[in-house]
C-alpha cells in the first residue's frame, strides 16, 4: 500500500506518518510537506532511516510536484492546510490559496492518476457555534455537531476549510471519485506547534511567564488525542462510504480556562499566572462533536482519557524543550 500524506511534517500528518508505519509492515510513504513555519522534519526524525518513508519538500499549489508525488498513490492523506485562525484573521489569503487551490491541485492530480481513495481531513470549525453549555452539562449533549449540520464557517480559516470540503465531495458527485471527508475537534499531543493552546500554555508556564486566556476563558472546545484522531482516519481510509463525511471528538468538552488550569496543575505552577486578555475576533463560544456516526460505521471510538493524556503532553513538552525552543 502507498500512501501520500501531504503536510506531513506538520502536527497531525507527522504522529499520522508514525502510526502508518507501526501498523503496516509492507507499506510505502510518501510525505509532501512545503516547511513553512509550522512543518518541521525534526517532528520526522525517528523515521528518517525507515527505507518505507519519503520526504518530498513542495507545495500543493504546484501541480508539477504534486502530479510527480501522487504516482502510483493508492490513498491520500491531506492533512497540509494553513490552520491557525488568528493568523487567518490578520491575513487570509494565505489560507485561500493553501486550503481551497491546494486541495484543488491535489484533487485533480489524484483523479488523472486513478488513486484509490482521498481522505480530506478538515475541521469541526466549519460548522460555526453551537449554543453554550457548561461542560458535563446533559442538556449540552442534544447540541452536538452532526455529519448533517448546515456548514457556518466564522473565520477566513473554517470558510478556506469548508472550501475544500466542498471541492473534495464535488469531485466525487462529478467524477464519481472515492472521497470520504473527516471533521475533527481540538487535537493535542506531542509535535504541536506551540501557538496553539495546550502547547502555547505549557511552554509559556516553562518559561515562567504569563498565560494569556482570550475574554473570560469560557469558550468551551471538545478535546481530543491526536492518536486517537490517527486511528480514526485509518478507519475513514479502510472503512468508510465514498461521499460520506465522518466526524472525530474526544467527547472531552472543557472550558479553555478549565485547560489553561489543569496545565498549571501539571506543572505545579501558580493559577495566578493566567491573564486574561481581550477576546478574539469573531471568537467561537462552543464546540461540541457527536461521533454517533464514526462509532457506528467505523467501529471507532476514542480512548484517551483527557486528563491522562494532558499529563503525557505536558511530560513530552518538558522532556524536548529542544524541540519546541527553536
Amino acid at each position: 500500500m502507498k500512501y501520500l500524506v501531504t503536510g506531513g511534517a506538520g502536527f497531525i500528518g507527522s504522529n499520522l506518518v508514525r502510526h502508518l508505519l507501526a501498523a503496516e509492515a509492507d507499506v510505502e510513504i510518501v510525505v509532501l510537506d512545503a516547511l513553512t513555519y509550522a512543518g518541521n522534519l525534526e517532528s520526522l526524525t525517528d523515521v528518517s532511516s525507515d527505507e518505507r518513508y519519503r520526504f518530498v519538500r513542495g507545495d500543493i499549489c504546484e501541480p508539477e510536484i504534486v502530479q510527480e508525488v501522487m504516482t502510483g498513490v493508492d490513498v491520500v492523506f491531506h492533512l497540509a492546510a494553513e490552520s491557525h485562525v488568528d493568523r487567518s484573521i490578520q491575513a487570509g489569503m494565505p489560507f485561500v490559496r493553501t486550503n481551497v487551490m491546494g486541495t484543488q491541485v491535489l484533487l485533480a492530480a489524484a483523479l488523472e492518476e486513478g488513486v484509490g481513495r482521498f481522505v480530506q481531513v478538515s475541521t469541526d470549525e466549519v460548522y460555526g457555534e453551537l449554543p453554550w453549555f457548561a461542560p458535563g452539562d446533559p442538556d449540552g449533549r442534544s447540541h452536538r455537531f452532526t455529519e448533517d449540520t448546515p456548514l457556518a464557517p466564522r473565520s477566513p480559516y473554517s470558510a478556506s476549510k469548508a472550501g475544500g470540503d466542498h471541492l473534495a465531495l464535488a469531485y466525487h458527485a462529478t467524477h464519481g471519485m472515492d472521497v470520504v471527508v473527516t471533521r475533527c475537534s481540538n487535537n493535542y499531543g506531542p509535535y504541536q506547534f506551540p501557538e496553539k493552546l495546550i502547547p502555547l500554555m505549557i511552554t509559556k508556564a516553562l518559561e515562567d511567564r504569563s498565560l494569556p486566556v482570550y475574554g473570560d476563558g469560557l469558550n468551551v472546545r471538545d478535546w481530543i488525542h491526536v492518536d486517537d484522531h490517527c486511528h480514526g482516519l485509518v478507519a475513514a481510509a479502510v472503512s468508510g462510504t465514498a461521499g460520506q463525511v465522518y466526524n472525530f471528538g474526544g467527547d472531552e468538552e472543557r472550558t479553555n480556562l478549565d485547560v489553561v488550569t489543569e496545565v498549571l496543575r501539571a506543572l505545579d505552577k501558580p493559577a495566578g499566572r493566567i491573564e486574561h486578555v481581550k477576546d478574539r475576533l469573531g471568537h467561537d463560544r462552543r464546540y461540541a462533536i457527536d461521533t454517533t456516526k464514526a462509532r457506528e460505521e467505523l467501529e471507532w471510538s476514542p480512548s484517551v482519557a483527557f486528563p491522562t493524556g494532558l499529563r503525557e503532553t505536558v511530560a513530552w513538552y518538558v522532556d524536548n524543550a529542544s524541540w519546541w525552543g527553536r
